[in-house]
Formats: structure tokens, sequence, C-alpha cells
């Protein structure tokens, strides 16, 4: 299953920018989801981060929608800009040429040291996109 077990406690600064901070939550042991929409929405709730949950590893690891525009999506609408969903899915797709969970990982044994470093690069680069995009 594509969960952590272990969490550390993630002291960011506020410097650091929405993937800094997807990096670190990712490297603390939250999924793709939970780290992009804690990362881009800082008024998540743990009753939301624990529901994110259900979503890393393309939706209850069926590897389907990449869980880090899934957190993207989620953070977006709770911030009033769900209207830019469309345009996150978009840009994801055109840097990675699908959203599927699958074929991103597709070139990696699934959970290597490979495959976590790909799904950290996403989940960096798709809270990046997701910041840029409360900015409109």
């Amino acid at each position: 299953m594509f969960r952590f077990l272990r969490r550390k406690k993630i002291l960011a600064s506020e410097a650091a920018s929405a993937g800094e901070k997807a990096g670190q939550l990712f490297d603390a042991g939250y999924n793709c989801t939970q780290s992009v929409l804690q990362a881009t929405c800082p008024q998540a709730g743990n009753d939301l981060v624990t529901m994110a949950e259900a979503f890393g590893g393309g939706i209850g690891n069926s590897k389907c929608l990449c869980g880090a525009v899934t957190g993207g999506v989620m953070a977006l609408g709770l911030q009033g800009k769900g209207g830019h969903s469309g345009a996150l899915v978009t840009a994801f797709r055109a840097d990675n040429r699908t959203t599927c969970c699958k074929a991103l990982s597709a070139p990696y044994i699934w959970l290597s040291k490979e495959h976590q470093a790909n799904c950290r690069r996403l989940t960096v680069a798709t809270a990046e996109e997701v910041a840029r995009l409360l900015q409109k």
C-alpha cells in the first residue's frame, strides 16, 4: 500500500515555497495528496488531511489519477479557486504527458527509491503550480 507509517512534525519556514513545503511533508511520510494539500492550503484541518490519505497512489493505490493533482484540486476548491482545477490538470499533463499514476510510475518498481523520488518531484512541481494558480 502507498502509505507511510511514520510521520514527523514539519516545521516549515514561512519563507519556504509551496513546493519546498510539499517536499518536506512528503519526506516526512505524508503521501502526494496530503503533501500538496497541506503545503498549499494551510487551513486544511486534520480531518481533511486524514481523508486525503485515501487519494495517494492514484486513489487508494488503484494507480488512477495522480494524487498530487487530486491534492491540488482539493486545495484550489477549499480556497474558492476550484475554477482553476482544469488549468492545473492541463499544466500537469503538458509537463508529464498524463495524469495517470500508473503511467507516471511505469518506469519504476512500485515504492522503490526511484519511484519515490519521481513522486516527490511530481508533488513539489504540483504544489508550485497550485500556488501559482492561487495567485490568479
